[in-house]
């Protein structure tokens, strides 16, 4: 599965479980480990997981299981890495706090670069 399929896949999965405020990150140009990252948030833990959970699902049933997930006990922040795709649950505090967004493109401001989807 190339990237372009992966992002739509895990786009599908965040959109069919309600993530909300979902953002894709293209790294390719500053990232050695994947070249997109995709941030959303959930509501609450149990949605954080479950958001999480689904994503690894639809990709492992469609032949590309994760290569790990890390967070699930907490469940404020699920990251769950697919390759060439890295996808970021949290919940809204977590996301608030870390600012992934900014980190990982610090010529935006306020999301205005990355591709928002909503």
């Amino acid at each position: 599965m190339n990237t372009e399929q992966l992002k739509a896949l895990a786009h599908t999965s965040l959109e069919d479980m309600k993530a909300r405020d979902i953002c894709i990150l293209d790294v390719s140009q500053i990232s050695s480990f994947t070249d997109v990252m995709i941030v959303c948030t959930g509501g609450s833990n149990r949605q954080v997981k479950a958001i999480a959970s689904d994503v690894a699902l639809t990709a492992k049933r469609e032949g590309n299981p994760p290569l790990g997930v890390e967070g699930e006990v907490a469940a404020e922040w699920i990251l769950v890495d697919l390759g060439d795709v890295v996808v970021h649950v949290m919940q809204q505090a977590s996301r608030d706090f870390y600012q992934l967004e900014k980190l990982w493109d610090p010529e935006l401001s306020d999301n205005e670069s990355a591709e928002q989807v909503e």
